[in-house]
Formats: structure tokens, sequence, C-alpha cells
């Protein structure tokens, strides 16, 4: 795991037990921290330290709304000398006065801008970071390295996971981590000449102040999360803040097709070389890469391509790897090809504006989609309908999409995936895309985008 030695002694108070909670609160103790940390959900208190939450203290035999039990399994990591008495430095319980903290640690899901916590520990001028700030803390005390940051309103999972890829690829020790695979504080740290790569929503980087990242990236800035944010505009600052953290020299790729994103690049105007811009609408041929089709994946590559050369990757290590990237679950993905038809599963788009690129990737598309809408219309989808062969429209948007479609495209109200599927394959030819792309989330039939996703491969499985 990850550890600075600076956090020995120092107290933190950890809110959110989740993956990247548990991480944060096994470093902590593992450089000798003392650590108080609470969530919500009891079975979350109760599995990182068992008997919290009964009403009954192990260790001390007392009866407390919230109790403090032994330290149980490997827990604690203590980097020199002996583990602490059971006890003495994880407590899960309620925070009390914040004050006599060195740091409220929180999860990327706590509302900064509504949490009664965080309004508190603003208060007190105690310093609210995350797991990512922790991670840059511990920087001085690794194995020499660089971090690249990617971060973007969409498109950062798979340019993240397809920079990681081609740094494996070449050979360069690498891991990624943030908002994306396992948290970043849990895993072994890399080799002396590794590279970090970390997906970083605008809510990680608001926990965080001191990363200078070696690259740093930014894909686009739309309309997103404005329930956190004073408007768009303090939505955007908050992805700017990533340049802001980062030493004049250090390489910033930003793609420029959005007001937003170009405004963040022209602040950086004084980079020079240091600044490479992506131009929207830049043709390549993507005929050589299953996996990264489409207009908006287009971009992902450019990004790609400006890490990896910043990295020091040859064109030959770069060309390898994007012909062997597989993609991302859920994104895109190619879930199989029978009788010359392609199914992809793009289950993770769940809004108009995150369909409309898969739309425009393929020529001939059986369109199926549908689920719980998040509005009335699919107007980013529109230029591309004359892509559709026909759409197939499923869930509690079924009927109502169908209507906006009609006389658009040809459509038909399949009600369920598997009969959008069997219809869809009945009406397919060979070169034909079946394409699952909803435009809307998933809850009306689905735990989540994963298990619908994980519904439409089963469905495809079953066609052989």
């Amino acid at each position: 795991m990850i550890v600075a030695r600076d956090w020995a002694g120092k107290r933190f108070a950890v809110l959110g037990l989740a993956r990247s909670g548990v991480a944060t609160v096994r470093a902590l103790l593992a450089a000798g921290a003392r650590v108080v940390a609470w969530d919500s959900d009891l079975e979350k208190r109760e599995a990182i330290l068992p008997g919290t939450g009964r009403g009954t203290s192990e260790a001390g035999g007392g009866v407390y709304p919230l109790a403090i039990s032994p330290v149980e399994g490997p827990i604690h990591h203590p980097l020199d000398g002996p583990p602490p008495r059971a006890g003495e430095e994880l407590h899960v319980s309620e925070f009390g006065d914040l004050q006599k903290f060195d740091a409220f640690v929180v999860s990327p899901g706590v509302p900064l801008n509504t949490h009664p916590l965080a309004a508190e520990a603003r208060t007190a001028r105690i310093p609210i970071i995350g797991d990512i700030e922790l991670f840059a803390q511990a920087r001085r005390d690794l194995p020499a390295h660089k971090v690249v940051g990617i971060t973007g309103t969409n498109g950062k999972s798979t340019t993240t996971a397809l920079v990681h890829h081609l740094l494996e690829t070449a050979g360069v020790p690498t891991l990624m981590g943030g908002n994306i695979g396992l948290p970043v504080l849990g895993q072994a740290p890399l080799p002396e000449g590794g590279v970090y790569v970390l997906e970083l929503s605008s809510y990680q980087i608001d926990l965080t102040h001191t990363l200078d990242c070696e690259v740093a990236v930014l894909l686009n800035v739309t309309p997103d999360h404005l329930d956190r944010y004073d408007g768009f505009e303090a939505y955007a600052a908050s992805k700017a803040r990533l340049f802001a953290m980062q030493s004049a020299a250090h390489e910033a790729v930003i793609a420029i097709g959005d007001a937003p994103s170009a405004a963040i690049a022209r602040s950086l105007s004084t980079r020079g070389e240091h600044l490479t811009k992506i131009a929207p609408g830049v043709c390549l041929d993507q005929s050589r890469w299953p996996a990264l089709q489409g207009p908006h994946n287009a971009q992902n590559v450019l990004a790609a391509i400006a890490v990896a050369k910043a990295l020091g990757l040859n064109e030959a290590a770069i060309d390898r790897g994007l012909a062997t990237f597989a993609g991302l679950p859920h994104r895109m993905e190619r879930v199989a090809t029978i009788g010359g038809v392609t199914y992809v599963n793009d289950s993770k788009a769940t809004n108009p504006d995150s369909t409309a690129p898969a739309l425009a990737a393929y020529p001939r598309i059986h369109w199926i989609l549908g689920g719980r809408a998040k509005g009335d219309d699919l107007d980013a989808c529109v230029a591309h309908f004359g892509n559709v062969v026909r759409a197939y429209t499923i869930g509690e948007a079924g009927s109502r999409f169908a209507a906006v479609l009609d006389g658009k495209v040809a459509v038909e109200e399949a009600k369920t995936l598997d009969a959008a599927v069997a219809h869809a394959t009945e009406n397919a030819v060979a070169g034909d895309v079946v394409l699952l792309s909803p435009a809307c989330a998933s809850f009306d039939q689905y735990r989540d985008y994963e298990e619908r996703g994980a519904a439409f491969r089963a469905a495809v499985e079953a066609l052989r």
C-alpha cells in the first residue's frame, strides 16, 4: 500500500467507508496515524471494525451509542514497531469536535456544498481532503515516478484505460486508479520509472490541493453535476484546478472542442511547448482500432497519443497499444459478431448526449434505446438518425421515445431487452450493427447500467 511517513502521529477523521475509504483508513494506520472513521451504513462500519454500532464495546466493556472494539485482522500494518493496543488507533464513531483533527478525509460522494460536517470543517479551518490528496502527499516517499491526471465530463475512463494500456504494452510499470480501478492508496507502489494514471472527477479534484501531475489532461467540459456547484462556471473552474496545481514546466493536454475547455487552454498559453491543444474534427483512420470507434474516441485517441509521447513512448509502441486495446465494459464494447452482424454494448450511455457519439460511429445501426429517461427529447442524437436502420424501444421511456422517433426512423416498441435483441437480429444483415445505447438510466428494469449490459451480453450469447 502507499503511505507517507508524515502521517505518523497525526489524527484524521475519515467520512465514508466504501472501497476508497477503507483503503484510506488502512494506509493511514499503516503510517502510524490515529483515525476516527464513520459511515452512515452500519454494514460498512461493521466490516472495517467488527463490533461497532451494536451498543457494546468489546474493548472497554461499557455501553455506548457507537462502540469501539478491537482492531482485528490485517487492518493495521505499522511501518515500524509492534501494532498498537486494541482499539487505540482506529475508532469507528461520530467525530465530535473536528478541531482535534489534522485533516478531514471525505469520500468524493460527499456533497461539500451542503454537508454540515464540511461546513463545520471549513469553520474550524481543518483541511478537507480526499484520497488523491493523500496520494499527492505520499509521492515524496515513493520511488521516482510520474503521474498522469485525466479529467473531463465524458471520455475520461476510456482515455485513462487507454493510456494505461499503451504504457503496459510498452513495458512501462504502471497502474491506474482514482475514479477507475482499485483505490490508489491500496495498491503496491510502483518501482522506479513507473507511471500512475489517474482518472479524476471534479469531486476528486475539489478534494485535492497539491497534486502536481507530470501530464494533466482535459477532454471536455459540458453541463453535469450542477447540483454540486454554484452554476456551470464553478463546475468548469473545478476542472481547471487540475492545471493550477501543476508546475508550469509540466505537460498540459487539452481538447478545445467546447468553449470552457478552450478558455482553460487560453489561460495556459504562456506554457508554450508544454501545452498541447487537440482541435475538434481531426480525421483519423480508426479502422485499425476496433474498440475505438466514433468521433469521441478519435479525440480520446489523440489525447492518449499526446500523453504517450510526453512520456517518451515511440510511435511503434503507441501503434501496438492502440491496435490491442480491448476497450472498457459497457462503453461501445464489441460483444460478438454473428453472421456478419456486430453486437455492441454501450449500456453506459445513460443520456442522449452520451449516445450521440455511438450513433455517429457506424453507418447501419439497429438501435436499442429506452429505460428511465432523464429528459423528454433525443435532440442530441438527431444529427445521426441517418445511420439508424431501425430503432427498438424498451422500458419506461419506450412509448415516449417511439413517438419521438416516429416519422424520422423506422421504430417499434420492443418493451424488453430480450425482445429488442431478437427483433434486431431478425432484421439485421451482414455488415449491420446491433447497438444497445439506451440514452436512459437503467433503474426501471435493472439494478444499474452494468446489469443491463450483462443482460444484453447474455441475450447475444444465446443467439450462438
